[in-house]
Formats: structure tokens, C-alpha cells, sequence
């Protein structure tokens, strides 16, 4: 009866993982798909504790004759041991995501992905020791060296997973230079990191002797610091591919765990998220022209920024009076929103600014770059979040051909993803699509100053000839436009 449990709600969880990605597929059905999420792992915890509470009536006949021979049967203090730990995790992660702002998300879920890779380290360690112990008491084990394949190679992937999310996070927090680490014969060092791991693992593997534990440390050691110089190596160009990758990384190291612990629900949820996590990065590095093999290996980002050789031209600058005038005399004005958005928390007047323009009449877009912010879907969370509809907010590929056909272009906290040096060959980002603004009759950057982006890319289109530049807290920049406007016919702020 109790088996019938455990595994009928690791099935439910399963399915419950499907729908909440199916669900986060769009941004109408997020909250839904988000909560099947929840529902999921919870369901997924419970089957999980009741299986550990009598693991002889769950697992096979072959685990229940020779698993009291060395843990005994599972008594009253390690269940409570593990609901407390249960309930801190859960304590902190309610806290975390309470406290954190949407532009520190993308560091959030850095850390994240390094607490599901350390996971999996440790819990290599552990099966290895269980194992061991087995062993040592003359208990056969079939497929000794299998169920040891499944441990260093969780290992490998949790370790590469673990400092390369930590590096990620550091890039990201701005805690480590966001441009790339290269390591001279970067490339021979990452080939002999590879070769020593995969030896270490088969020399683990084959090994029954306590000389085990030194190809199982060497190999960890190899794996963690591939996991930092693969990720160091990467610029903060790519740092949104990196998230993504990390991403899958951690969803594989969950799934050779579940492989090792026996847990069916954990290998599919590990399956689901590497698989998913693999694809979109190939979308991102698709979207940004980018060789999703070369980003992995830390091939792109490793060129120079472009430095200004004397003046690059004169820039001109806007005041608010003169910008809220020319709003309201525009037919077409397209929003180009970045992560400076984000930071200025602007997106709460941003909405009341395309609020008041669509109240007179003038045709008003949002134009999102597939990388716009550190996360992919980032600016449209935030525009979701102050109650933009959803039909004015356009991919980069639905509205890059109209900018000829508009008026003003706002660029608000952009600038790689709308840098025209993408168009040049040479370049960091070269190569890389971009929101075509400044073929719009105006464009108007929103910036607190000339400082290059993320990529540390100069921006050429800050001094042409349509480009007008309103220096400022985007927040405060907007805010004093949203003043400036005269109100028209049924204006009413949506922020509220």
C-alpha cells in the first residue's frame, strides 16, 4: 500500500513538473504553471519522507535484506532531522525570494543552480561511502561499477555546475569583472581538465580498494576548477546563454542523482530541466548569432572592447519639456527597454508614459530584445508586472522592420542591444541581432552616462546625427515626462 503511495505521487509530480513548464511557456499562463511547480515539488518532498520513514516497504527485496545491515531501521531522529532541514530550506527560500528585487533575479538563480550542484557533489560522496561500507562487509553488489559511473559523473556535472554558477553570480553582482578570463592555451588547459576528469572517472569506477577516494577527489578538484574557467572565460555579453546552460547543468546533475539515490521522480525532474534548459539556451545563442558550442567553451567575449580613438563625434542632448512635446506630436513612439530599466525600477512610469500616449492617439510598441536584461523573458516580467498589455509588447523579429516606419524611438537603459557595432566584423559582439532604432527618425537614449554596457562595447549610435541623449535616473527622467504631458481623454495612471 505504501509503495503504491510513494510511486503513484512521484507519477503526480512528474506530471504536475510537465504542466508547470508548459504553463511557464507563456506569460498569460505563468502564475498557473508556476503554482503547478510548487504543488509538484511539495507532493514530491512528502512521497520522499514517507519513503525514507520506512524505506524496507518501498525499495526492493534486495535493498530491504541489506540496507539494516548498515543504517538499521530508520528511526524517529533522522525523519526529524530531515523535516527541519526541509522546513529551513524553505524558511530561507521564502525569505530569499521575498527580499530579492527582479534585477537581482538572474543572481538568484545563479545561486541556486550552485546549491543544486553542490548537492549533487555531496551526494556522490555519500553513495560512494554507502557503497564502500557494503562492500567492506562482504554484501555483493551487482553492477558495482555502473552504480560508481553514475556517481562520478554526477560528481563531474555538479562540480562544473557549482563554481561555474558561483563565477556567473560574482559576473553578474558585479562582485567580478563581467569581461572574459583568458587564461593563456585557455582552450589545451579546458581539453586537459576534460582528459584527466574522464580518467579519473574510470579509474574510480574500476577500483574497489580504498585507493578510491584519490581518482574521486582528483576529478573533483579538475571538475570545479573547470567549472570556474569555463564560465571566466565567457564575456558578460553571453552572460544570459550562461544562466540558461547553468541551468541545464543543474538539471542533469539532479537527474544522476536521482540515479544514485533510486528516486524516479528526481531523475525525471532532472531530465526535464536539463533538457529544457539546453534547448532555450540554442534558441538564445541562435538569437544572438552566436555557436552554442563556442559560448560553452568560453569562444566568444575574449576580443577587446573597442576604445573611443579620440572623439567619435558630438552627441546631443534633450531636455524633458522638449521630449514631452515631441511625444505628443508623434504618431508611432517604439519603447526599446534594457536592464538600466530594470535597475531604475522605471518600468511603473514607463507603463503610465505608453498609458498616456495610447490615451492621445499615438501608436506606442515595445520592442524586446531576446537578451534584453541579465535573464531571457526579464523585461517582459517586468512590463507584466506593471500591467502593460501583452498586445503592445513585441519580440525583436516582430518589430525590427518597423523602425523606419517610427517617429521616436525610446531607448531606455539599452545599449548592447542596440548597438549598431554588432553590424561591424571585429567586434565583441559582432554578429549579434540588434534592434534597429536608429533607423527611426529619432531616437532618444535614456542614460545616467556615456559609460559603455555590459559587453564594454562602445556605442557608436550615441553620437548620430537623430540621437538625442536625456542624461538621468530613467525613473525620475520618465516620471518628469509623465508631468510634462498635458492629459488627454481619459488618462489614468495604470501603476496603481
Amino acid at each position: 500500500m505504501l509503495a503504491n503511495f510513494v510511486n503513484a505521487t512521484f507519477i503526480v509530480s512528474g506530471l504536475l513538473f510537465i504542466f508547470a513548464l508548459a504553463g511557464l511557456s507563456k506569460f498569460e499562463t505563468s502564475k498557473r504553471g508556476n503554482a503547478f511547480g510548487v504543488l509538484g515539488m511539495l507532493l514530491a518532498c512528502i512521497a520522499t519522507i514517507v519513503a525514507a520513514a520506512a524505506p524496507e516497504r518501498w525499495h526492493s527485496e534486495n535493498w530491504h535484506e541489506t540496507m539494516p545491515a548498515f543504517m538499521g531501521r530508520l528511526g524517529l531522529a533522522p525523519i526529524i532531522m530531515l523535516l527541519i532541514a526541509v522546513i529551513a530550506g524553505a524558511v530561507i527560500g521564502v525569505i530569499k525570494a521575498m527580499k530579492v528585487e527582479m534585477t537581482g533575479m538572474p543572481q538568484l538563480i545563479a545561486q541556486l543552480h550552485s546549491f543544486v550542484g553542490l548537492a549533487a557533489v555531496l551526494i556522490g560522496f555519500n553513495v560512494f561511502i554507502e557503497h564502500r561500507d557494503m562492500l567492506n562487509a562482504g554484501v555483493a553488489i551487482d553492477s558495482f561499477g555502473f552504480h560508481m559511473a553514475e556517481v562520478w559523473i554526477g560528481v563531474f556535472i555538479g562540480a562544473v555546475t557549482f563554481t561555474g554558477s558561483i563565477v556567473a553570480w560574482g559576473k553578474l553582482a558585479e562582485k567580478l569583472p563581467s569581461k572574459p578570463l583568458t587564461l593563456p592555451g585557455r582552450n589545451l588547459i579546458n581539453l586537459a581538465l576534460l582528459v584527466g576528469i574522464i580518467g579519473c572517472g574510470f579509474w574510480f569506477q574500476n577500483t574497489t580498494t580504498g585507493l578510491a577516494w584519490l581518482p574521486l577527489i582528483l576529478l573533483t578538484l579538475m571538475s570545479l576548477f573547470l567549472g570556474f574557467h569555463l564560465v571566466a572565460a565567457i564575456g558578460g555579453a553571453d552572460m544570459p546563454v550562461v544562466i540558461s546552460m547553468l541551468n541545464s547543468y543543474s538539471g542533469f546533475a539532479a537527474a544522476f542523482s536521482g540515479f544514485s539515490l533510486g528516486i524516479p521522480v528526481l531523475i525525471v525532474t532532472g531530465a526535464l530541466v536539463g533538457a529544457s534548459g539546453a534547448i532555450l539556451s540554442y534558441i538564445m545563442c541562435k538569437a544572438m548569432n552566436r555557436s552554442f558550442v563556442s559560448v560553452i567553451l568560453g569562444g566568444f567575449g575574449q576580443a577587446a572592447a573597442k576604445k573611443a580613438d579620440g572623439e567619435q563625434g558630438e552627441i546631443q542632448e534633450i531636455t524633458v519639456d522638449e521630449l514631452a512635446s515631441q511625444l505628443e506630436d508623434a504618431s508611432t513612439v517604439t519603447i526599446a527597454p534594457g536592464y538600466g530599466m530594470a535597475v531604475a525600477q522605471a518600468q511603473y512610469p514607463v507603463a503610465e508614459l505608453a498609458k498616456k500616449l495610447t490615451d492621445k492617439g499615438v501608436d506606442v510598441k515595445f520592442a524586446i530584445h531576446p537578451v534584453a536584461g541579465r535573464l531571457p523573458g526579464h523585461m517582459n516580467v517586468l512590463l507584466a508586472e506593471a500591467h502593460v498589455p501583452y498586445d503592445i509588447v513585441f519580440e525583436m523579429d516582430e518589430v525590427n522592420d518597423d523602425f523606419d516606419q517610427t517617429d521616436v524611438a525610446l531607448v531606455i537603459g539599452a545599449n548592447d542591444t542596440v548597438n549598431p557595432a554588432a553590424m561591424e566584423p571585429g567586434s565583441p559582439i559582432s554578429g549579434m541581432p540588434v534592434l534597429k532604432v536608429w533607423d527611426a527618425k529619432k531616437v532618444i537614449v535614456f542614460k545616467r552616462s556615456m559609460k559603455p554596457g555590459y559587453a564594454g562595447v562602445e556605442n557608436p549610435l550615441f553620437f548620430n546625427d537623430n540621437t538625442y541623449m536625456l542624461f538621468g535616473d530613467a525613473k525620475d527622467s520618465v516620471s518628469a515626462i509623465n508631468a510634462a504631458l498635458p492629459a488627454g481623454e481619459s488618462v489614468k495612471a495604470i501603476t496603481g
